[in-house]
């Protein structure tokens, strides 16, 4: 693939899926990795690990190492919710101008209570009828990242293979690509992201039983048909500067700034055909040893509560920690996506493992 034929699949008109729906496969859009959400998701252009496959497989070939592996636990939603992550890369060359990986997400939400079979047939209610099922997504990514010879730039490409399953109700199979482009000066990083870049799909079904269908009839509910369910594309830019504060000391700065068409009308930066929302990372380190990180992202015009139709800035800040031992780093995030200010907090915890 030509560097020419990179830049075009960021130039397809992402107009043509405007009739698409505007939220889907949401799960994807959190982010991988206890060090990417203690930055509020702004490591598009700095990110030198296997995590990279998700936020921009052409910093893969930054990692550094010959193979690495990644995982990620997070408590999502004080508990609610668990979302983890694994990750395996491999150089596949003797040169690194190549690098591989192949990434597992999943989230689910378990012990949801099942209550179509409630009422028994002679209409009493039956408690022991209830039942729990599990709502779980899993997202498979094979990336593969390519430094342009001795150039500055690298370019990358994701498969994404997406499952989504409802218990024995319904289940989806989906798929996808994302392209992307990274360009290092000096102290300089930039990146271009391009996320469903072709458009992604999800194929769902649905298995009701008789029994279930009567029920949803019963109670004025619609019987779900198959269908299909778009992701538009979106592209996501990011910058990144090293600064030295001293001998040991260093201060990373980053910004990524996501242009989409989803017309959220609440977004910071909202225009006729755009949406811009900006994302802020700040990254301090002890001679790459020991790290403390803070974040800001979400940034939303809210409608005021005085019902004057004015609006009020809000964003959700991130903080976490990092420490690298040896060939192990471990990351620590906590950020509070689940719902600012009344305390649903979410906690990530991510480890890299060096050979």
């Amino acid at each position: 693939m030509t560097f020419k034929s990179i830049i075009w699949l960021f130039l397809i008109p992402i107009s043509l899926a405007a009739q698409a729906p505007k939220f889907s496969n949401d799960f994807l859009n959190i982010g991988v990795g206890a060090r990417g959400m203690a930055l509020s998701g702004a490591v598009t252009a700095s990110l030198n690990s296997v995590q990279a496959a998700y936020w921009n497989p052409a910093g893969l070939v930054n990692v550094g190492s010959k193979f690495q592996v990644s995982a990620q636990h997070a408590e999502w939603f004080s508990g609610i919710g668990n979302y983890d992550y694994v990750g395996f890369g491999k150089s596949l060359d003797e040169q690194s101008l190549s690098y591989g990986s192949i990434s597992l997400i999943r989230m689910s939400i378990d012990q949801i209570p099942n209550t179509l079979r409630l009422r028994g047939p002679d209409g009493s209610i039956d408690y022991s009828r209830i039942e729990e099922f599990s709502v779980a997504d899993y997202a498979l990514f094979v990336s593969y990242g390519r430094k342009l010879n001795n150039s500055p730039w690298s370019f990358g490409l994701n498969t994404k293979i997406i499952h989504r399953g409802f218990g024995s109700f319904a289940s989806a199979w989906g798929f996808g690509f994302d392209a992307a482009l990274q360009f290092q000066k000096n102290k300089w990083r930039f990146a271009l992201m391009g996320r469903d870049i072709t458009t992604s799909f999800n194929a769902y079904s649905f298995s009701f039983s008789t029994e279930e269908k009567a029920v949803l009839q019963q109670t004025n509910n619609t019987i779900p048909s198959s269908s299909v369910e778009y992701t538009l594309p979106k592209i996501i830019s990011g910058v990144a500067y090293n600064f030295k504060l001293g001998q040991k000391l260093g201060l990373l700065t980053a910004m990524d700034l996501e242009w989409s068409t989803n017309g959220t009308e609440s977004s910071l930066l909202a225009m006729n055909r755009f949406n811009i929302d900006p994302k802020i990372g700040l990254e301090l380190d002890y001679n790459k040893r020991i790290y403390v990180r803070l974040g800001a992202g979400n940034f939303q015009r809210i409608l005021s509560v005085d019902g004057s139709g004015s609006r009020e800035l809000s964003f959700y800040p991130t903080a976490g920690l990092g420490v690298k031992i040896a060939k192990i780093t471990i990351d620590y995030a906590m950020t509070n996506i689940g719902n600012a200010g009344i305390g649903l907090y979410s906690h990530f915890f991510s480890i890299d493992l060096n050979f």
